[in-house]
């Protein structure tokens, strides 16, 4: 639960600029490290982030359980491209009659993979740190986002934590019955602790649906008004990515 909870989002610096401008600066950096052709630039903003997040003072834990799947992510990525993809053979080998051939090119290309995906991710990462959730809709709201999709990204987010509650009870009570001591007996109850949450999950969106319905829900959530922009932060916004977009365009 601890993961995430927003203890972590202090007063900071970032937590007072506009949720607007922080969305549009994230928006346009992640659209440079996914057009970007090398892996320069991706480092160059996953260095960037994890200064930032050090500086807002990220729990380490906390940081490297968010960066934990884009990691492994880019690692499969990485091996799969260098040894299924590729011309140029750095090595070959025989293991149990099998071929196996290390390639440069698919290296680099893995690399390059990889870098997007750690770099887009961070950036991600220092929105979703620096930024409630609820302002992030807000924003997207301004932006003329479809409303039935952010009405279920509020729902999801809203019963996400009420699951993982669920989830908890149903764990803790399993494991105090010894139903984790083997691998099998393990499955079973991983099978039926995810069979549960299924049904719970069905059963509180029909009575959920059925409250909202009697409370006068129309399908209109509000959302909370905006602020006239600063024109420090629009300077400041415009600044950064003029910035970028010489890195960019230099390397």
């Amino acid at each position: 639960m601890e993961i995430f909870s927003e203890h972590f989002k202090k007063d900071h610096l970032l937590s007072r600029v506009d949720a607007r401008v922080k969305l549009g600066v994230s928006l346009l950096v992640l659209a440079m490290v996914l057009s970007y052709k090398g892996i320069a630039f991706p480092l160059l903003i996953l260095c960037v982030s994890l200064a930032v997040c050090i500086r807002i003072k990220i729990p380490l834990r906390v940081f490297l359980l968010r960066f934990s799947e884009p990691v492994f992510i880019a690692s499969v990525v990485i091996l799969l491209k260098f040894l299924f993809s590729g011309q140029e053979d750095i090595f070959s080998i025989k293991i149990f009659g099998i071929i196996i051939t290390g390639h440069k090119d698919g290296l680099i290309d893995g690399l390059q993979i990889a870098g997007r995906i750690l770099g887009a991710v961070s950036v991600v990462a220092v929105l979703g740190f620096s930024t409630p959730f609820t302002e992030i809709m807000a924003a997207l709201s301004w932006l003329k986002v479809p409303k039935g999709f952010i009405e279920i990204l509020m729902f999801a987010y809203r019963y996400i934590f009420v699951l993982l509650e669920d989830a908890t009870v149903i764990y803790n009570a399993q494991k105090n019955r010894l139903g984790y001591s083997g691998i099998r007996r393990g499955l079973v109850s991983f099978g039926t602790l995810t069979g549960s949450l299924v049904l719970k999950a069905f059963e509180s969106s029909r009575n959920i649906t059925t409250a909202m319905i009697q409370r006068g829900y129309d399908g209109n959530m509000p959302m909370m008004r905006h602020k006239p922009f600063r024109v420090s932060e629009i300077i400041a916004s415009a600044a950064i990515i003029t910035a970028m977009g010489v890195v960019w365009k230099i390397y």
